[in-house]
């Protein structure tokens, strides 16, 4: 029976002995494949969907070994910052063991499906009036005055769990992929699955990390004090894990990019259209390979590509629900049905 990714793959992560694992069944996420755009884009593309782990994100993966780690050596209570997808797995894990947690969002800045996720799970929700890296900054502060146990992904312990994720496509595939390509927020992600790969030893993806125009710090080389994006999951205008990421993507060959709130939304409509409904950060990654496609020299024409789909969509829904229109009203009977279906 599957036990979660610390069970799975214990012999290639770096945990202190102490460790008491702390797991949902974590990771053990589909790759799917996507037969119409790999047709129209040229090349054989598949989705790493990491919004089907239990609090629906990628979190879940770093998250369970970083509270596993701070249970091991006696952590009563855990704190992070978070634009949503962090503090949903914070609390879920902190639940599961028992301990207190504690999240600062940036005010209004965090998607209602996430922020449910945090409170519904128990955890004391805090509002700052500033951005996520003004909140990032507080909590790294207080846990380095008190015992209060930092799980962000600034956390080794984070990197640890993400890295299995690049396991896993090795495993499903047999090999690594000719290119990943996956949204950039923190930059913790891309960090992880590039030490993952080097790790695994079955091949090195070149790397496509995607970020937003209006909160892109590492495509235009300077902080961005006030980010804007519609991308509320990647909307960081200091990643803690800039360099690394730079590195990542210079070492594989690759590159970051940045692309439109539009594009990002039109990538979302895409991967819906072939059964995948993502939050729109998570549309990152196809938006990129997307952009990347027009160029003359479309570098994964005729590769194989995974893209990372970092959460599921019921974790942003707002953006599908307030421009949908109500379904329209007919009578209860067959022929008002027909005339709606037929209708042209």
């Amino acid at each position: 029976m599957y036990q979660g990714l610390i069970h799975r793959y214990k012999n290639f992560l770096d945990l202190p002995e102490h460790t008491k694992i702390i797991s949902l069944n974590e990771g053990n996420t589909p790759l799917i494949p996507m037969p119409r755009l790999s047709k129209e884009l040229g090349c054989e593309i598949y989705i790493k969907f990491e919004g089907l782990n239990p609090t629906g994100s990628f979190k879940d993966r770093g998250m369970t070994a970083a509270i596993s780690e701070a249970v091991g050596r006696g952590a009563e209570t855990v704190i992070c910052a978070s634009t949503g997808n962090t503090a949903a797995s914070a609390a879920a894990y902190a639940a599961r063991a028992g301990l207190r947690s504690i999240v600062l969002i940036p005010e209004g800045k965090v998607a209602v499906g996430k922020l449910a996720g945090a409170i519904a799970y128990g955890a004391q929700v805090i509002q700052i009036q500033g951005s996520f890296d003004d909140a990032l900054s507080l909590v790294v502060e207080i846990t380095q005055k008190t015992p209060i146990a930092l799980v962000n992904s600034i956390n080794p312990f984070r990197i640890e769990g993400q890295k299995t994720a690049a396991f896993e496509i090795c495993d499903d595939l047999n090999a690594a992929p000719d290119w990943l390509c996956l949204p950039v927020g923190n930059a913790g992600n891309i960090t992880s699955y590039w030490a993952g790969f080097k790790q695994y030893q079955k091949g090195l993806p070149r790397l496509l990390g995607v970020q937003a125009v209006g909160s892109a710090p590492l495509v235009f080389g300077h902080t961005f004090e006030k980010p804007e994006t519609i991308a509320t999951a990647i909307r960081i205008g200091k990643p803690a894990r800039g360099e690394q990421a730079l590195e990542a993507a210079s070492e594989s060959k690759g590159k970051i990019i940045a692309v439109s709130d539009e594009e990002i939304l039109s990538a979302q409509k895409i991967l819906a259209g072939e059964g995948v409904w993502v939050e729109p950060a998570s549309a990152a990654g196809v938006a990129g390979l997307i952009a990347e496609s027009t160029k003359s020299q479309f570098e994964a024409k005729g590769k194989r590509v995974v893209v990372v789909c970092t959460g599921h969509g019921m974790k942003d829904p707002a953006i599908i629900t307030e421009s949908f229109q109500s379904p329209k009203i007919i009578p209860a009977s067959y022929e008002s049905l027909a005339e709606v279906i037929f209708s042209k």
